[in-house]
């Protein structure tokens, strides 16, 4: 099992980051969709979606949004939440899913980067625009790896109720390494382990070019300021499927 699978089916993941802002992600939604103006009834993509608090949101506004995630245990907790315009469906975001059919496609707080090899990511990208009709839209919201270089903690611990999180950070071979050791409720000593690829806005350029994606709008912040790589908290992309 992958790295992303094992960690992100785990309930000590959400246990870490239950600290995540819900109210920071609805604005940031509200202010993608003022940024997008997408069509009443839009069909909408969120690639690597989790437990579905983006894709429920999206939602929320109307539009018919579809949510997949390579972790079971996620989209089974997600699945609670379908409606007439939500589902969710386990899908490897490597594979092709649905062809041509997607206005919009997401993808959320740093759910890209997670393969070890290049020819992963570059199967990703082809998987993402294909999905997208041509002049389709996708968003790629990433941690700014300048800034997060630039500043990386070595070694730090988290305490989350009844759990310490030791935490260290390492940077092997271009990519951020995360190892998460803690004590679980059992007494059993647990390790859990983050890499995601330390990609600049260049970077994701490259990636997404071969496949018809091109880059139109980079932000630095979920209120779509300008993007600066010394100091911006995210990189935000938008890109555009050109047309056949």
């Amino acid at each position: 099992m992958s790295w992303f699978e094992n960690w992100f089916g785990s309930p000590f993941y959400k246990i870490l980051y239950e600290n995540r802002d819900e109210f920071e992600a609805q604005e940031f939604v509200e202010k993608l969709l003022q940024y997008l103006q997408p069509p009443p009834g839009s069909a909408m993509l969120d690639i690597a979606c989790g437990e579905g608090r983006y894709a429920r949101q999206l939602a929320e506004h109307g539009f018919n949004v579809t949510g997949i995630d390579i972790s079971h245990p996620s989209i089974e907790k997600a699945k609670a939440f379908e409606t007439d315009n939500l589902q969710f469906f386990v899908q490897d975001m490597r594979l092709p899913f649905y062809i041509n059919y997607f206005d919009y496609a997401f993808n959320f707080f740093t759910s890209f980067g997670y393969f070890a090899h290049d020819r992963d990511h570059a199967l990703a990208a082809r998987s993402f625009a294909a999905a997208l009709k041509n002049g389709g839209i996708l968003v790629v919201d990433y941690l700014n790896s300048e800034l997060v270089l630039a500043n990386l903690v070595p070694q730090e611990t988290v305490q989350r109720g009844s759990y310490t999180f030791n935490i260290t950070r390492r940077v092997e071979r271009k990519h951020i390494i995360k190892e998460i050791n803690f004590v679980d409720a059992d007494k059993k000593p647990r390790q859990y382990t983050e890499r995601v690829a330390a990609f600049t806005q260049s970077d994701f350029v490259k990636i997404f070019k071969p496949a018809d994606m091109h880059l139109v709008s980079t932000f630095g912040d979920y209120q779509l300021g300008a993007y600066q790589p010394g100091t911006s908290p995210r990189l935000i992309m938008v890109f555009k499927k050109k047309y056949a």
